[in-house]
């Protein structure tokens, strides 16, 4: 229980590192639409959709898949910056940017995942 829990915790802190350094990396191009987030979680679902299907090719995965999927991929991925910046697009007044990036965002996410699972397989 205390190493998955220390598992968690490392894949969760080098993911939330790694979601930081894109925030950082696109901040000049950012503006006022949430390009690091959205880049953050598609790129997220893209790996979890590449890792899930790997890791179970694996004997014994659940290790493993505690520091990559639940760990890393849950720090670096971000659902409540993902609600809040939604929320500031919509409370702005930008309404096209919030459709753009809330249904975008869900839409391309879920294409991410079942494109890294074809590209696993």
């Amino acid at each position: 229980m205390i190493k998955d829990i220390l598992l968690v915790g490392t894949g969760s802190f080098f993911g939330g590192i790694a979601r930081y350094l894109i925030a950082l990396g696109m901040k000049g191009i950012s503006g006022t639409y949430p390009w690091a987030t959205m880049t953050a979680n598609i790129a997220g679902c893209l790996l979890i959709g590449l890792l899930i299907p790997m890791l179970n090719r694996l004997s014994s995965p659940s290790q493993l898949s505690l520091l990559l999927t639940v760990g890393f991929c849950g720090g670096f991925t971000t659902f409540s910056t993902f609600s809040k910046e939604s929320l500031n697009l919509l409370q702005s007044g930008n309404y096209m940017a919030f459709c753009l990036y809330a249904f975008g965002s869900v839409a391309i996410g879920i294409l991410a995942v079942a494109i890294g699972f074809s590209l696993a397989k």
